[in-house]
């Protein structure tokens, strides 16, 4: 009994470490679709370096949190419905499927910002309150999740 409680502590520890792995890169693939730099719009910084409420983007806040979340559903997913087979199948379909969320919602905000008027990677960074588009931008990851998801189980 204690080994099995062993043994499920280390797959949780080998799974978040591979979740957390994909949500940083996650993260980091959102920074490159986007001008600038991602952490300096959400934290409002100016062009000396200095942070002010007033230059956060409150629209790369809800994107970023909709494209975090959508990815953490995907890879909640992937480990919840592989969990009883062996730890190696389990974390190369949660790597696949986690990768598979990224470069689908990567696609999807191209087309979003496609199709809509405007120039979303760049509404999406402007300071201020969040834009309607961001929103739309939001719910399209989260769609990218419930889709992907859906898949998996």
């Amino acid at each position: 009994m204690f080994l099995d409680l062993l043994n499920a502590l280390g797959h949780a520890v080998v799974y978040a470490l591979l979740a957390g792995a994909l949500l940083v890169a996650s993260y980091y693939v959102l920074d490159l679709v986007t001008p600038g730099h991602l952490g300096s719009h959400l934290r409002g910084v100016d062009a000396q370096g200095e942070e002010s409420v007033h230059l956060a983007s409150r629209s790369a806040g809800v994107v970023t949190s909709a494209w975090l979340v959508s990815n953490a559903l995907v890879l909640f997913t992937a480990i919840w419905t592989n969990g009883e087979t062996s730890l190696g199948w389990a974390l190369a379909a949660t790597l696949a499927f986690g990768a598979l969320g990224i470069a689908l919602n990567t696609v999807m905000f191209f087309v979003i910002e496609a199709i809509t008027p405007g120039d979303l990677r760049s509404i999406v960074t402007q300071a201020g309150p969040a834009r309607p588009l961001a929103y739309v931008a939001a719910a399209i990851a989260l769609s990218v999740a419930a889709i992907v998801c859906a898949s998996i189980a």
